[in-house]
């Protein structure tokens, strides 16, 4: 059971990361880009501790975004490729920042842009935060 868990709209940006192909995935940790290609986080895991350089995991204590995509990638969440191609190119960074990180703003701007079936998604969504709310994984700042 992860220790405590972040925003829901985290797991759109894990989609665009996974939809952009800015994670890179090694045997024992992992790079993700940012949106805005600004930054590249390093994700580390060990069992089922996982430490990660992004302002959400380091400083917040729950899986960020980079965390997120690392799982779906290595098939501890789902992950609907389908659904991750619709978020393809969203700069979350800028977008964030516009609406003062009101991540669920931010996400319904991607949705109403792009006129997505918002219900579809959110099943797909809440289908992977309940597993990440099983997930029995810890976060730390060091391995």
């Amino acid at each position: 059971m992860a220790d405590k868990l972040g925003p829901k709209e985290k797991i759109y940006e894990a989609y665009s990361a996974l939809a952009d192909e800015r994670v890179k995935l090694e045997e024992d940790k992992a790079s993700v880009s940012s949106s805005d290609g600004k930054k590249t986080y390093t994700i580390r895991w060990r069992d089922n501790v996982y430490v990660s350089d992004d302002n959400a995991t380091y400083w917040q204590g729950y899986p960020g975004y980079p965390v997120i995509a690392v799982m779906m990638l290595k098939g501890e969440l789902p992950y609907d490729k389908e659904v991750s191609e619709l978020f393809k190119d969203v700069n979350w960074h800028e977008l964030n920042n516009k609406y003062k990180r009101d991540y669920a703003k931010a996400v319904k701007e991607v949705i109403n842009e792009r006129k997505l079936n918002e219900d579809e998604i959110d099943k797909e969504v809440e289908k992977v935060y309940e597993q990440l709310k099983e997930a029995d994984i810890i976060i730390r700042r060091k391995l």
